[in-house]
């Protein structure tokens, strides 16, 4: 994606985390009440719900002072409702969106969310964008890329750092302490620890680098992790008491499940669930509704969910059955629709030895 042009900003105050709510002091952070599940809850088109979850579900990450401070899309209570309200509208007429979003078409679930969080800040009413995806080079060598540039409606310029992540924890379920490597990808080829060092280490010092300044970003930004996602534990892992274990995650993270092939049966018949689905790759940000006056073909590209199958059926038909799969329960409602009751990962047999021997790498 290109780079956006600078915006004026001159006016803007420069002191790092000017209107920005406080954990410890007046108007507390918007993600993570019930109000805001309620609010994504009853919203109907995907793509609405998907930026809905984005702003307002529950970080994966603690702040991590001082070099990685959570990002902070609305400045007080009155943002966050007049943020609300916004997207109730933007859901009985999303056609903006869903223009946007397919006129840069993509497969990736992390450019998905940035076209998602970009869009909101070029039309939504809190934070604006200045620049999005800003190259920073060297000698002709690319440093790195700033995610985003937002000015607060109250001044403050900050640098975002956008990650969406969906890690499993595979680490043992006896052990008396969790750390981040424990949690990998379902591939394994990614790791939280290793994620998080680069956000903290590289990313989040780009907009430090003279080169940003010479783009014309003039002042001080405050760099800021904008960290969302899903953690999966174990069937029967206790995966809140060892959360609080884990001090750089938040406690009141997303979270789900995840259970090897051999164990899927079992599992899937103990729960009251009225069908199963697999869940596509830009379908992992918000739980799904699936409504019955839904036109497919009103729904963007690679988020729709099939209609809700039997277990047996569903593993049947998997695409690729060696590889990991996230699918998600779901119960019928009073409108002849679905709601996403749980999500997790069916994973090969051979994986959890795997992905242990990934953890201590």
């Amino acid at each position: 994606m290109n780079a956006v042009r600078p915006a004026d900003v001159s006016g803007a105050s420069g002191a790092p985390g000017d209107g920005g709510p406080r954990d410890d002091a007046g108007p507390q952070r918007a993600p993570g009440t019930r109000a805001d599940h309620d609010l994504i809850d009853r919203l109907a088109d995907p793509a609405v719900r998907d930026l809905a979850w984005l702003l307002f579900s529950a970080d994966l990450l603690r702040a991590q002072p001082p070099l990685a401070p959570l990002a902070q899309w609305c400045a007080d209570a009155q943002e966050a409702r007049a943020t609300r309200d916004w997207l109730v509208q933007l859901d009985r007429d999303p056609a903006r969106l869903h223009d946007a979003l397919m006129a840069t078409p993509t497969h990736r679930l992390g450019r998905y969310a940035e076209n998602l969080l970009g869009w909101f800040l070029a039309n939504g009413p809190a934070a604006q964008l200045v620049a999005q995806n800003v190259p920073l080079r060297r000698a002709g060598l690319t440093l790195g890329e700033c995610d985003f540039l937002v000015q607060t409606l109250a001044g403050a310029r900050l640098h975002w750092e956008l990650a969406v992540k969906c890690y499993l924890h595979a680490g043992p379920g006896d052990a008396a302490r969790a750390s981040l490597a424990e949690f990998v990808g379902p591939n394994l080829r990614d790791r939280f620890d290793l994620k998080l060092t680069h956000l903290r280490d590289r990313q989040l010092r780009l907009s430090a680098h003279e080169e940003f300044a010479s783009l014309g970003y003039e002042g001080q930004w405050l760099a800021q992790m904008f960290v969302k996602g899903w953690l999966f534990y174990r069937v029967g892992e206790a995966a809140p008491s060892r959360v609080e274990d884990a001090p750089e995650l938040a406690a009141d993270h997303g979270r789900g499940w995840w259970v090897t092939r051999s164990d899927w049966p079992a599992f899937a018949r103990q729960q009251a669930a009225d069908g199963w689905s697999v869940l596509p790759r830009l379908a992992w940000l918000a739980p799904r509704r699936l409504t019955a006056a839904l036109d497919e073909a009103e729904a963007i590209a690679g988020t729709a969910v099939t209609p809700p199958v039997d277990p047996n059926e569903l593993v049947t038909a998997l695409a690729r059955p060696d590889d990991p799969v996230l699918v998600a329960a779901f119960a019928t409602d009073s409108a002849g629709g679905y709601r996403e009751m749980s999500r997790g990962f069916i994973v090969p047999d051979d994986w959890p030895a795997r992905a242990a021997a990934f953890s201590r790498q």
